[in-house]
Formats: structure tokens, sequence, C-alpha cells
């Protein structure tokens, strides 16, 4: 169940107001003024509750659910129980994701600038902006309108905010330029100096990092990502990109359009990651490599290559996904033989 202390629900919607929302079409338009008041589960969901069944592993939940109405592909709609409204849709997940955001849209900050920030008077500061306590706004940031930077975050010097962008707290922003409805979560880095140096037994000389981090619309950040400015030319997230927790992204990078990367990626400098390429969780990526459009990349690997657009890699070093899962089963046949010679 939703803990009501921490989030405000909308609704009840009818199911015609959920098919509208969607793009979901009503099986049946009798249920149109059915009354929902919540999303939930198929094995948790009651009369009052819309679900959504997406995979055939859950298949015993769906014909059993209790769920008043449910958003489901064709090819399993005649199969719902006969006490459920079935919405149906080809991508049910996305349709309940945006009922869910019907029923608990995300709040929106109260405008205003609190009294326990500083603000430097140079700033440029849009309309109906929120700055919360502790909060750091230097000389000649430019925060566009509705944009909100959380408690204690720091916004340094010339830095570029766009219109609905959300900052969270403890963040720190420098040597950057952001554009609208961008979602940064709480602890996020970004502008550091990246990590470079001229290596010499007789000491490591900095090499000056004299770029930015450049992050265009849409683009959402999670907590304690750390993205590095470039050395002269731009570190760059494009739009529509989603980062998860703990991803740490090297000078000079360029991620494309749409681009998923997960918890605990480490991306190297000069790399670049093309529009649509999905990197799983803990992947590790070498320097000044090219990772098409498409590609996939399975959860702990290690690329060493370039890899091409629209394939897949898996394993340390990356390789192929057919060859990785050859060599895995390789090695377990080698590891039986040589037990059973042992034996």
């Amino acid at each position: 169940m939703v803990d009501r202390r921490f989030f405000v629900n909308h609704g009840p919607f009818t199911a015609n107001d959920l098919a509208a929302a969607t793009g979901a079409t009503l099986l049946n338009p009798v249920d149109g003024d059915r009354a929902l008041a919540d999303v939930a589960p198929l094995d948790r969901a009651s009369a009052t509750d819309v679900s959504f069944f997406d995979n055939s592993k859950y298949v015993d939940q769906f014909l059993n659910s209790a769920a008043g109405a449910c958003f489901v592909r064709s090819k399993f709609a005649d199969r719902a129980p006969s006490t459920m409204a079935v919405l149906v849709t080809e991508d049910p997940y996305r349709c309940y994701a945006l009922a869910a955001q019907k029923f608990y849209p995300a709040p929106k900050p109260q405008p205003g600038i609190s009294p326990h920030a500083h603000v430097h008077p140079t700033a440029t500061i849009g309309a109906d902006v929120s700055i919360g306590p502790g909060a750091i706004i230097g000389a000649d940031v430019v925060l566009g309108d509705h944009s909100s930077i959380g408690p204690n975050a720091v916004i340094e010097a010339g830095v570029q905010i766009g219109n609905h962008s959300q900052i969270g707290g403890l963040t720190s922003i420098s040597h950057a330029i952001i554009g609208n409805r961008v979602l940064i979560h709480r602890g996020v880095q970004i502008g550091q100096d990246g990590f470079g140096f001229a290596l010499n037994r007789e000491g490591h000389v900095k090499v000056p990092q004299l770029g930015r981090v450049v992050i265009e619309d849409d683009v959402e950040i999670g907590s304690n990502t750390t993205i590095d400015r470039g050395t002269g030319p731009d570190t760059y997230i494009s739009e529509g990109t989603k980062i998860d927790n703990l991803v740490q992204i090297g000078h000079n990078v360029q991620i494309g359009k749409r681009a998923v990367i997960i918890a605990q990626c480490g991306i190297s400098g000069s790399t670049r990651i093309g529009d649509g390429a999905v990197l799983a969780g803990q992947t590790g990526l070498a320097g000044h490599l090219k990772i098409g459009p498409g590609a996939k990349i399975a959860a702990k690997s290690g690329v060493m290559g370039d890899i091409p657009a629209g394939a897949a890699y898996g394993g340390i070093p990356a390789v192929p996904v057919v060859d990785w899962h050859r060599q895995t089963i390789a090695l377990s046949r080698l590891i039986k033989t040589k037990r059973g010679t042992n034996d």
C-alpha cells in the first residue's frame, strides 16, 4: 500500500479517464464509468485498483487477480477475469506508468527563495523559481522559469539551468549548461575537473580541464552520480537520456539521445555512446571507445573495444553475448571434466 504520509493520491478516475490518458482501448465500453481509486500489483489489487500484466511469468496472478482494471496485451485480453475491466495495449507497463503518474503526479516545488539561501546579486532568476535553505547561487548564474534548487545545493558561477528543471539537495554544479525539464537527484556532482595528467617519472603534471558539461532537455541523473567536465571539448549528454545512481562519467564523454545507463557504471574519458544504447549495472568502459546506437551491454561487463550498432555484448572482456555464453558453457564443461579426472 502507498504510504499517504509521503504520496498524495489524486484519484479516483474512471476506466475511460485512464484509457484516454494512456492511449489504451477499453475492451468493453460498458466498463467505462467504473471508478478506480489507486494502482496496485496484480496479486494485491482490489476491485477499486488498476494493475498491469506484461510478463507471462505472472499469468496465474493475472488469471486470479481481483483488480478492478488491468492493462494487458490483446493476446491475453479474453483470458481476463470476468470482474476485470480490460484496457488493451501492446505496451502495458508504459500505460501503467502513465496511469500511476495520473494518480500520483510529481509534486511541484513551491516558488520562493529561502531567507537562508545565498543568491549572488548578478544571478538571473526566472519566474516562479524555488530555492531551498542553504543553497548557494553564484555570480552570473541563470535559473530558468519554474526551476527548483534543493537545500544546500551549490550552483557555481556562470552555470545556466533551463525551465522546469529540478536540482536536488546537496548537489554541486559548475562549468555546466543544463536544458529544460532536467531532473538531477540529490548529491550529484557535475562539472568538476576530469582526471587528466601528463604522466612522468618526475611527477604527474595536471592537464587543465577547459571544457564544460552540456546536458540537453529531459535528462534524468540519479543520486551521487559524478560527471566531469571536458578537457577542451565538452562532456555531452543528449536529450532524453536516463542515468541511474552512482555512475561515473569521465571527461569528454559524449552520450547520445535516450541512452540508459544503470547504477555503478564507469565510463572512461572520450568514449562515445550512441542513441538508445543500454549499459547494465556495474559495466566498465575503457576510454576512447565507440558504442554504437542501440547497443546493449550486460551487467558487470568490462568493455575494452568498440561495439557495433545494435549489438549485444557481455563478459570480461566483453564479447558478443552468444560467444560469452559459449565461453561460460565451455568453462563449465572443462571444470566438470577436470573434476571427473581427479576423481
